[in-house]
């Protein structure tokens, strides 16, 4: 696997990839890697010829209270799994060539991005959009795909790429979860011991809401018993819980034909996402 970290460098390693005609499947990626990340990769090896991923820790993306500077980085471990995961090439840029001096573009992304983590984390969602619009620009893939864990960050993907006409197939990858049923992530690092085992409520709250409004129960009741069992288990605070529709992230209403139960939740220091797919009755 190359490890390239120049612009002008990646243009031409990509170049000869796709000399023999072949395709490129793109994995974006801030590092830290786990099996949710290396099932990304997989998929990505199933639909097209040659796959290149990404670690970029984007700074654009965290606000000034965040966990910018204690974010895991381990580029040594992360290239081997990569490797042995079957990539063809690494693109590991810093900040500087990523944001060289002078640079002054933002993208935002109304409507899918205001809400929920949107409205939790102002500005985050413009550093996540205007980072990939980059990334594309740089390996211009045929395909990239996403996890559904983060499921706001890839319906705000999606709408980017249609709305700027980008040439990128964008495949969504259902999330990665520990026997336990927590959903992988880099910041599960955080946790101690003890919130480990509390973080379980996370995917259990869900699993239980989500049977229930497939059931007939009432929305509103099912999501607030919901934040309730979050909070006995020692979340504090919960910045959501919703169900909303699977693709414009909207109200659920008479026109949605798929909903997505989605919340995020602190535990100690650390911030948790989940969701889960929801089957409406009668739709």
């Amino acid at each position: 696997m190359q490890i390239i970290r120049e612009k002008d460098e990646l243009r031409r390693a990509v170049a000869e990839l796709r000399a023999d005609g072949g395709t490129i499947a793109f994995v974006p990626t801030m590092g830290a890697l786990h099996a949710g990340h290396i099932a990304l990769v997989e998929e990505a090896r199933r639909l097209a010829t040659h796959v290149v991923a990404s670690i970029f820790v984007n700074p654009t993306q965290f606000g000034p209270s965040e966990d910018l500077s204690r974010y895991p980085r381990r580029e040594a471990a992360d290239a081997r799994m990569l490797d042995e995961a079957g990539c063809a090439l690494l693109w590991a840029p810093d900040a500087v060539t990523m944001y060289p001096q002078g640079h002054a573009t933002s993208i935002h992304v109304a409507g899918v991005g205001d809400g929920l983590c949107g409205a939790s984390r102002p500005g985050h969602f413009d550093g996540v959009a205007t980072v990939v619009a980059k990334l594309f620009g740089q390996v211009a893939p045929d395909v990239a795909l996403f996890g559904e864990k983060d499921y706001q960050q890839l319906a705000v993907i999606r709408r980017m790429a249609a709305d700027l006409d980008l040439p990128v197939g964008i495949v969504g990858v259902p999330t990665q979860r520990d026997v336990d049923g927590l959903a992988l992530s880099s910041r599960n690092n955080y946790l101690s011991e003890e919130e480990r085992r509390a973080a379980r409520a996370l995917p259990r709250a869900l699993g239980e809401t989500a049977r229930g409004i497939g059931e007939g129960a009432a929305i509103e009741d099912a999501l607030a018993k919901a934040r309730e069992a979050l909070a006995a288990a020692g979340f504090g605070p919960v910045d959501y819980v919703e169900l909303r529709d699977a693709e414009t992230l909207g109200a659920v209403d008479g026109r949605t034909r798929e909903a997505r139960l989605l919340a995020a939740a602190w535990l100690g220091s650390t911030r948790l996402i989940d969701n889960l797919p929801v089957a409406l009755p009668n739709s």
